[in-house]
């Protein structure tokens, strides 16, 4: 009797050793559509999970929210610092680059038995999952934090709550030039066996 959980998926591999992250200001659309989008949040939603406690939430940005995530970016750093035309524009267009960008939020919970360290591990496989997602239906991403997840207004204006911080932002789209492999680990020299 064939079990729909834990089954077999021989192309699993290759995808996953194919997979090569695409660079968001290389990006372009169309980016996933409502289905597509949905299938890959369910995905990442599959991770480990410790104590099922779903130490993790995503913020969407699409259509017009990025334009607004642009200028909130702009606000933010002008409670700080003065910033040329150049640096605003540059921040006001950081959304644009993707068609879809997807705030992986971290929340851990502090006086339970499952360690913080954990519940933070937990929201990375979410950021990887949605990579990987992202690949296995057609489309490149890019996982960034940069300034803004760090940033205490950003994070406020986004909606985070104390002990929430952005695991990463993940850039969904199509990228407008030919993607190159990297240089990868020598094996060899990673991996021992005890």
């Amino acid at each position: 009797m064939e079990n729909s959980l834990n089954r077999t998926a021989p192309g699993t591999i290759d995808l996953l050793l194919s997979r090569r992250s695409g660079s968001a200001k290389a990006m372009t659309g169309p980016g996933p559509n409502a289905d597509e989008l949905a299938v890959i949040l369910k995905a990442a939603a599959r991770v480990p999970d410790h104590g099922k406690l779903f130490p993790w939430r995503f913020i969407v940005f699409e259509g017009e929210a990025r334009e607004r995530a642009g200028k909130l970016l702009v606000e933010a750093l002008c409670e700080t610092e003065k910033l040329t035309n150049e640096r605003a524009a540059l921040e006001a267009a950081r959304f644009l680059r993707a068609p879809v960008v997807v705030a992986v939020v971290s929340r851990t919970r502090e006086a339970i038995p499952i360690p913080e360290w954990e519940q933070m591990l937990s929201a990375g496989a979410v950021c990887q999952t949605l990579l990987i997602a992202a690949h296995a239906l057609g489309y490149v991403a890019n996982w960034l934090t940069e300034w803004c997840a760090y940033h205490p207004l950003v994070k406020e204006k986004l909606g985070l709550k104390p002990g929430e911080r952005i695991a990463g932002f993940i850039y969904i789209g199509h990228s407008a030039v030919p993607l190159e492999e990297r240089v990868r680990p020598d094996m060899d020299k990673i991996v021992t066996r005890f």
